[in-house]
């Protein structure tokens, strides 16, 4: 009995030891990000893809002593050390993905197998994804009343945008890209801080701006037509089309400027009609006071919970973001076998 008793031990302690040093035995892959901001979107990509054989790491930058960041940072980092094996670049697309290698950078970033990109401009826009939009609102409220149409704002604003939107990368793909900058598109879509009840009327507004500018194009540019349009069907075989034209703009722009001043006009309202009716059902100012207090202590920030929204996972440039770490690590299984 005894004998027995110590050989389950030794067994057990074998066994325990031998998946200690399987973990220790993993091999680190460091995946370098811009920003701090990044650390967290990209553990939620990589992270899918750790195996008893490899794990990531997602960190910034250290090489330099002036704590550099930034995409030249990240590329500089993976140039300089062990390129592969044991290193990859996390960045964010911006234009360069949609100008298809016009520039070196934005070669080097659509060819490289160690490079990864977002397919949207960033991760802003990724966060921004229209269709999660409601459950951010909710998380912020606590408030699960569906009061004004977020993904159908979004749907019209890029179908409105999106005719610019194609010449802002027409001219980016060309030498005369300061023609017309991605300032100057910014400056066109520019809505504003404004209130729900407002939006059909800042929607027609827009569409005649971004008519006007879009008109003054063509009249500058009358041979452009054809390389427009082929352009336009480029865009589509890349992802972009006019329904989802918010996730190729600038991220910080939409971030910033459009979801979350709307979000914020969206969750006061939800907010002002939680406290209206913890008012009417309360049976007494002590119980309302209560009842308050302890709501709007649980109450979020519209920032906060768009950094941490995992909704973009269901979108069609996550899905291509996972489809490329996948080829990465049957790549590596592949050569490990080898």
């Amino acid at each position: 009995m005894a004998k027995r008793l110590k050989d389950n031990l030794s067994s057990g302690f074998f066994e325990a030891a031998n998946k200690l040093n399987s973990k220790s035995a993993r091999q680190k892959i460091v995946a370098y990000v811009e920003s701090y901001d990044d650390v967290f979107f990209w553990r939620t990509v990589l992270s899918k893809f750790e195996t008893d054989r490899w794990y990531f790491q997602v960190t910034l930058p250290s090489r330099s002593p002036h704590l550099e960041r930034g995409k030249k940072a990240v590329l500089m980092s993976l140039l300089k050390g062990k390129v592969g094996g044991s290193m990859i670049a996390c960045v964010d697309a911006d234009y360069d993905y949609l100008i298809q290698g016009r520039t070196a950078v934005s070669k080097e970033i659509i060819s490289s197998p160690y490079i990864f990109h977002t397919y949207a401009y960033a991760i802003e826009n990724l966060q921004c994804y229209a269709s999660s939009l409601h459950d951010v609102c909710v998380a912020v409220s606590l408030n699960d009343h569906n009061i004004f149409d977020i993904a159908s704002f979004l749907r019209s604003f890029s179908e409105i945008i999106y005719p610019l939107f194609v010449w802002n990368i027409w001219f980016y793909r060309t030498p005369n890209y300061s023609e017309f900058t991605m300032t100057d598109f910014l400056h066109a879509i520019e809505i504003g801080n404004v209130r729900l009840h407002e939006i059909p009327s800042v929607l027609e507004r827009l569409r005649h701006r971004v008519g006007r500018k879009t008109d003054e194009l063509r009249h500058r540019k009358p041979m452009a037509k054809q390389s427009w349009l082929a352009l336009r069907e480029e865009l589509k075989e890349l992802g972009v089309r006019p329904d989802n034209t918010y996730l190729y703009i600038q991220g910080h722009h939409l971030f910033d400027k459009v979801v979350v001043p709307l979000l914020g006009r969206i969750c006061d309202e939800l907010v002002k009609e939680r406290q209206d009716e913890i008012s009417r059902q309360s049976v007494h100012a002590t119980q309302a006071r209560n009842e308050l207090s302890c709501y709007m202590n649980s109450l979020g920030d519209v920032e906060q919970m768009l950094k941490k929204n995992l909704g973009y996972e269901e979108s069609e440039p996550f899905k291509r973001i996972q489809a490329d770490v996948s080829r990465f690590m049957a790549d590596k299984h592949s050569c490990r076998m080898s």
